[in-house]
């Protein structure tokens, strides 16, 4: 294969991983974090966040254009945040339709992803002891506790906005720690990501349309706000929470690997397939949103009834799933050796 072609390759294998993460965060329950450290490229992820530092703002102040986009992995960086910005208007959409129409074989699949992640995380891992067998355990109990925490109520505060932009982001930079569900238990996740990101959509449809007047609408300029500053506050969230997790990785890589694969292991709770939701009620009346669907607050979990078909296939999706993760990393051998 000439050099050309396997550098298309390369470039587009890092747009669709950007896709998957992308996709991902915007679940409730799955994280992006845990898409990324499976496929691969979750420490280069906070290595290159963590390059947004006062070195990379003094090659931009001083013209040094190349020397910047070199410092801060900037190939890298657009592709992946490129590939997770489109997924929220393409793959997350179809995600959104089998989410509507097959939810329990949806939350099967990504339930088995999460299984095979941990399997194929711990198997890769070889620094086993006391210490870190406690780290993955107080990780579990934390995942778990999130996982059981009741919501709170929806704030449009832009300061309470920005803030949920910063933990909201979690998702994408702590493995098993899901940004949207986070969203949910701080009560803004219809306002951030259902009402805002469809604002935003509108706009940029009218821009293309040169349909000014939308624009006069004060509730449309609300949200567009609302979305400005959670974006901020993602953006801040990123390059904080990378440059704090690039030194605890270098100073304690296998604590906080092992706290990850904690996380990652407590999230089950959250993607247990076998579940009914809990709406969020205003004056003893399910919420709605700006879709029409009422709002889920939370979701109360049971075992399933074996004797029922659509058990066993949706236990048969949990081991596509988990088949899916030890495809890639048996590919992913294969082409090392």
């Amino acid at each position: 294969m000439a050099r050309k072609e396997r550098k298309f390759l390369d470039y587009f294998g890092l747009f669709i991983k950007g896709l998957s993460m992308g996709a991902a965060n915007k679940v409730p329950g799955v994280s992006g974090g845990t898409v990324s450290f499976v496929l691969g490229f979750y420490e280069e992820l906070i290595y290159s966040f963590k390059k947004f530092n006062g070195k990379a703002l003094k090659l931009l102040l001083s013209g040094r254009f190349k020397s910047f986009f070199q410092y801060i992995n900037a190939p890298f960086l657009l592709l992946i945040m490129g590939g997770s910005t489109f997924s929220y208007f393409s793959v997350s959409l179809v995600l959104d339709y089998f989410i509507t129409h097959f939810e329990l074989y949806v939350w099967s699949w990504f339930f088995g992803l999460i299984i095979g992640s941990i399997i194929y995380i711990g198997k890769g891992f070889k620094e086993w002891n006391v210490v870190n067998i406690i780290s993955m355990i107080i990780g579990i109990g934390i995942g778990i506790a999130i996982s059981f925490m009741n919501p709170a109520k929806e704030n449009d505060n832009l300061w309470f906005v920005f803030f949920c932009g910063i933990i909201g982001v979690s998702g994408m930079t702590l493995p098993g720690l899901s940004g949207s569900f986070i969203l949910i238990l701080l009560g803004n996740y219809v306002l951030l990501l259902v009402d805002s990101v469809n604002a935003l959509s509108k706009a940029i449809s009218a821009i293309f349309m040169a349909n000014w007047e939308v624009f006069d609408d004060p509730n449309l300029i609300k949200y567009l706000k609302i979305a400005g500053t959670f974006t901020a506050g993602s953006a801040f969230g990123l390059v904080s929470l990378s440059h704090i997790l690039g030194y605890v990785l270098k100073r304690w890589h296998g604590i906080v690997i092992s706290v990850i694969i904690g996380f990652i292991t407590g999230s089950l709770g959250i993607v247990w397939p076998w579940k009914d939701e809990i709406y969020r009620t205003e004056n003893g009346k399910p919420m709605i949103d700006a879709k029409g669907n009422f709002v889920v607050e939370n979701y109360e979990r049971f075992l399933p009834n074996l004797g029922e078909g659509q058990t066993w296939l949706a236990i048969f999706y949990i081991f596509i799933g988990i088949g899916i993760v030890l495809l890639i990393d048996y590919l992913g051998n294969r082409k090392t050796a």
